[in-house]
């Protein structure tokens, strides 16, 4: 009799065999051999060790060669994982579609940014009229030949004829002001050492915020005594006119703000260590200096003036309300008496447009976006009903006009521009974002999960329809947790390549947030920081025990402070997740202080020059709870050169603390950028390279069978 040869899949109808899952080898991998030092640091009485302290000097000709090392032995790895290279030709054609954000009106003409598709850049486009021709008015792209000059803030002048524009060089905070006529005429006007500003044009000239001139290294950069200047157009910056300073206290920040009709200045002030900001206005009546009055005298709790309707000045807070309020105060009021306009409500006021005679006020619910329509004397008339949970951001419109406009975006829709007449509230599709992934073929779910001590906390899963609660997806756990920013729904092409291939995307809202107001900020801070990292270990208990999931199969992921999260919650749990993916995260809770604008984090994270805070900061900092014997995730720290928010020192430090005390093979690796910042302004191509990589590193750790979407 002739042998027979059956395929596997035959042989398994026959005896009933299932098919092996996807096994990667493991790559081998030889970290470099980072020094140690004897640095030990003394914290009321208990010693600290920092064996790699000379990383913080990312300027230093040993830290260029650990980096050259570090990356070689990352993209080594990464070269070995056989469909990178698919993946990014894939993820490439997958960006590829027009991408364009929500009109805004100024001095009669329509402004926009588009980008065609994988330009690096967006372009900033403007109209003479909705339905004039467009023309290129600021152009990125063709300022640096790599994409890494980016724009930032922009000022348009009252007459609608110059705007100031600040651009970013290598992801940096750090801003440079330019100026152009509205023909596209580049002016000589350039203004230097710009960082967390505004610009606010008044007359023929602008108000901005500035430092002096750095000097010395990075390591030595504090971003202290913020300054406020009024440069006047065609002179150059040293004649421009100090406005306002504090030689008194180094760690406070002052952003500028006129009116739209430049009646007023309006002066806001955070200071490091304290919660919210104060507020000072003056008249602008020509003369650029002069004496402001103060609204709002203390420091803890948030406010901001959003309009106003003659000397009557509308201001947001959540002084004595948590979820936020609108009052009303006029500035000839001898006593300062505010008046209340729209109340707080259960849900969180995220902000107030004055759109024809109509506020619009956008609300969170469960961190999903609810808009509200107000008469201006503060009566409710209707909300403004959305098809799905959804973000809507954008909101744009003026007090003279009923055109409005505002985009709408869901985790499963890329997106819609709507056209709204505020004098009927009824809204028509003005541009829709279209691509080669159909919506319908995705599903949104949320729910409420307990965490650690019972508290209910919303999550967002997304996951392509047809997925089966068996405890095997590959799973993407993200979240943030911190300085009352609100996570939304949003959509992401490079997450579609993660869906595509069965896998589960999921966001957690934690405490530290802004999603449900400022009792929700403050039970992830300081003393409280904790619960944050509770609230993402339930999220994936949660993803276990209802077999989303299982922890071989378990990703997560988080930058900046949500770095921090990662970080800390896979050395708590290392158990727990099979992949960590810890991005421009604060790692050292107790230096973190130190660096440029660091100090400015302690509302959120206290301060190890405390007693009390100290001890719990000790306890979660990543870096220092990284301990030996234990096996960890494994770990792609991703971080860039130009980092000057959260130096790149943290994770310098952290991957080196991990590399020497990894237990077992899975691999501890780091990604470090060149010529990139925190993250906003990142060009194009970089953005997919390091997408790529971590797609790459995620799906072959989570041992995912990788197909290509687009073929």
């Amino acid at each position: 009799m002739k042998a027979q040869i059956l395929t596997f899949a035959a042989a398994c109808l026959l005896f009933s065999c299932t098919q092996k899952p996807v096994q990667n080898p493991k790559i081998a991998v030889k970290y470099p051999d980072t020094q140690k030092v004897d640095q030990k640091d003394v914290y009321f009485g208990t010693e600290v060790a920092d064996p790699y302290r000379w990383l913080e000097d990312d300027h230093s000709a040993e830290t260029a060669e650990w980096v050259k090392a570090q990356n070689a032995v990352t993209f080594g790895y990464l070269d070995q994982i056989p469909y990178r290279a698919d993946m990014e030709k894939a993820l490439s054609t997958m960006w590829n579609f027009p991408k364009e954000g929500t009109p805004w009106k100024k001095a009669g003409k329509y402004f926009f940014s588009r980008n065609n598709g994988i330009q690096n850049q967006f372009v900033l486009y403007v109209k003479d009229a909705l339905d004039a021709p467009e023309r290129v008015l600021i152009d990125p792209n063709t300022l640096s030949k790599d994409g890494t000059v980016s724009l930032g803030g922009l000022g348009v002048s009252k007459d609608g004829q110059t705007v100031a524009y600040a651009l970013s060089t290598g992801g940096s905070d750090w801003n440079e002001i330019h100026t152009k006529t509205m023909d596209g005429k580049d002016l000589p006007d350039v203004i230097k050492w710009v960082k967390f500003s505004g610009i606010a044009w008044y007359k023929d000239g602008f108000f901005y915020s500035a430092y002096d001139a750095p000097t010395g290294s990075a390591l030595s950069q504090k971003n202290e005594y913020q300054k406020v200047y009024y440069h006047k157009m065609g002179t150059g910056q040293s004649q421009d006119i100090l406005v306002y300073e504090d030689k008194t206290s180094a760690q406070k920040m002052f952003y500028a703000g006129t009116t739209e009709d430049e009646q007023f200045l309006i002066l806001s002030a955070s200071k490091g260590g304290e919660k919210g900001n104060t507020l000072m206005v003056r008249k602008l009546d020509g003369n650029i200096v002069g004496p402001f009055k103060t609204l709002v005298d203390k420091f803890g709790y948030d406010c901001s003036v959003v309009e106003n309707l003659g000397d009557d000045l509308f201001i947001h807070t959540n002084e004595n309300a948590p979820n936020n309020k609108l009052l009303k105060i006029n500035f000839n009021s001898p006593q300062l008496t505010f008046t209340e306009v729209i109340p707080e409500k259960e849900d969180v006021l995220q902000g107030t447009s004055f759109i024809g005679n109509k506020i619009i006020a956008s609300y969170l619910h469960n961190a999903a976006s609810k808009i509200s329509v107000f008469a201006q004397d503060g009566k409710y008339e209707q909300d403004i009903q959305l098809p799905e949970i959804a973000t809507i951001s954008g909101i744009s419109g003026d007090k003279e006009s009923n055109e409005m406009f505002y985009s709408y975006m869901s985790f499963t829709n890329p997106g819609c521009i709507y056209k709204m007449d505020v004098s009927t509230l009824k809204s028509e599709v003005y541009k829709e974002t279209k691509m080669a992934f159909q919506p319908s073929k995705y599903i949104c779910e949320q729910v409420f999960y307990p965490s650690k001590d019972g508290t209910p906390i919303p999550m967002f899963i997304v996951y392509k329809d047809g997925m089966k609660k068996n405890g095997k997806n590959p799973v993407l756990l993200y979240g943030y947790g911190g300085f009352n920013v609100s996570l939304t729904p949003g959509f992401s092409i490079s997450r579609m390549l993660f869906l595509e291939n069965g896998g589960v995307y999921v966001m957690a809202n934690l405490r530290g947030g802004g999603e449900f107001g400022e009792k929700w900020h403050e039970a992830g801070t300081k003393l409280h920081k904790q619960n944050v990292f509770d609230d993402f270990i339930a999220a994936a208990e949660y993803l276990i025990k209802e077999k989303y999931t299982e922890p071989q199969k378990l990703a997560i992921q988080g930058g900046s402070n949500g770095g921090l999260l990662v970080g800390a919650c896979m050395t708590q749990r290392p158990e727990l997740f099979a992949v960590a993916l810890p991005q421009v995260g604060v790692m050292d809770m107790l230096r973190y202080h130190k660096f440029t604008i660091g100090w400015a984090w302690e509302t959120d994270y206290g301060s190890s020059d405390k007693k009390e805070e100290f001890d719990y900061l000790l306890k979660y900092s990543p870096l220092h709870n990284v301990k030996e014997g234990v096996c960890y995730p494994a770990t792609l720290v991703t971080t860039a050169d130009h980092d000057d928010r959260v130096v790149p020192a943290h994770s310098f430090k952290f991957i080196s603390e991990l590399q020497a005390k990894q237990k077992c093979d899975n691999p501890v690796l780091i990604r470090i950028e060149t010529m990139a910042g925190h993250g906003a302004g990142k060009s194009t191509e970089k953005t997919i390279k390091e997408v790529t990589d971590s797609w790459a590193f995620t799906f072959y750790n989570l041992n995912m069978e990788y197909k290509n979407p687009v073929k």
